[in-house]
């Protein structure tokens, strides 16, 4: 089957969507959003190529920013995996396509070993090797997903506001607080999860003087009525705290013996699925501190992946800026889920991590959801003498 997009023919064959599929589920180095994201970011890249007929179609949505497109297309993809009904079916497509909240593998042999012990998944006593897993992947992604996604993909081309109802399903898998496979929850876990966080870093020399932070959270239980707010800089083992205050939708309450930990506390007790937004600052007048980066532990359901409206602001995820003084570091990056240690090594030159200082200023925002205890930010390499 083949559809015409601005004069071009793009291919929307079964064969060439399950391509598509088999190749996002190897990725070794990140979801499928991120992939489909990227391919229409890049329509020169090797994503683009392989993803072509999972992606072209959504150029029908005319005015809609590459986050939505890449959204609409991972929420078909969702709703057709909540279709296909059986559950050892399902559990094989969550484990390729990363779902489900589970901190999964990297390599799809490796995530099929993690459904080896999954309670009513596969026979008992669990498979010794993967093969029952790898024989359900080859059979659902051709005989059930593929010619399904075909057919709807066809159809969707020709009709921009039909994709709509996917990009709510891909915005509402998000907004769910979801265990992580590999992290153990812990009751140290903040029960909210953030569906936008705006952080602007001012620097002076090369200490963060002021960092503004906004969040709009949704609460996971009732009656949750604060969020716990710690600002640390440095070094593990060389932490330096900067005190906290509340700007909007909040008032401080501190911690006894703790000045450093602060509880912002809102205006009335939230319910489940309630949202809130909320306003602090943090301060640090020691200007002779020497500061490698700008963090954010994820210490609560997680963060929201990127949405960007039709003007380019950022209505979800999480989204960092600085802005530095005449002291300007010779290269920035982003990092995710790295130690202290691994964060600080600079990327090579032409990696997709490094980001340009435009003006003093730099900024990124994380396409992909930043999942619970993680750490994601921004890293500097400041001049030497």
């Amino acid at each position: 089957m083949t559809i015409q997009l601005a004069g071009e023919r793009v291919s929307c064959s079964a064969a060439a969507v399950e391509a598509a599929l088999r190749w996002l589920a190897v990725r070794k180095d990140g979801g499928p959003l991120r992939f489909l994201h990227h391919a229409i970011e890049d329509p020169g890249g090797e994503s683009a190529t392989v993803l072509g007929c999972l992606i072209r179609p959504t150029a029908s949505m005319m005015r809609a920013t590459p986050e939505t497109r890449a959204l609409a297309v991972w929420g078909l993809l969702l709703d057709e995996i909540g279709r296909i009904g059986a559950a050892i079916r399902c559990d094989t497509l969550s484990a390729a396509f990363r779902l489900g909240g589970v901190e999964w593998r990297s390599t799809l042999d490796d995530r099929f070993r993690q459904l080896r012990n999954l309670p009513g998944g596969f026979e008992v006593p669990p498979p010794t090797t993967t093969t029952p897993m790898h024989r359900t992947w080859r059979r659902v992604v051709s005989d059930k997903l593929s010619p399904v996604l075909s057919g709807k993909l066809a159809a969707l081309a020709g009709d921009g506001e039909a994709w709509r109802p996917y990009v709510e399903i891909a915005r509402a898998s998000f907004s769910e607080p979801r265990a992580s496979g590999g992290r153990p929850s812990s009751n140290d876990t903040q029960p909210v999860f953030v569906e936008r966080q705006l952080i602007a870093v001012e620097m002076r020399r090369r200490t963060v003087h002021r960092r503004l932070t906004v969040r709009n959270v949704v609460a996971c239980e009732n009656g949750v009525d604060g969020y716990t707010a710690r600002a640390l800089t440095g070094w593990d083992g060389d932490l330096a705290s900067i005190p906290v205050k509340a700007i909007f939708g909040c008032r401080v309450e501190t911690w006894p013996g703790e000045p450093d930990v602060v509880d912002l506390r809102f205006p009335q007790p939230l319910r489940e699925g309630d949202r809130h937004e909320f306003i602090s600052l943090a301060c640090d007048d020691d200007l002779d501190a020497e500061r490698h980066w700008v963090n954010v532990e994820v210490d609560h359901h997680g963060i929201a992946p990127r949405v960007v409206d039709g003007e380019g602001k950022v209505t979800g995820g999480l989204s960092i800026s600085v802005i530095f003084d005449d002291c300007v570091p010779e290269a920035c990056w982003w990092y995710a889920e790295q130690t202290d240690c691994e964060r600080v090594v600079r990327p090579p030159a032409g990696d997709r991590h490094l980001l340009e200082i435009r003006r003093g200023v730099v900024e990124h925002t994380f396409v992909e959801p930043c999942r619970p205890r993680g750490e994601y930010g921004i890293a500097f390499h400041w001049p030497r003498p």
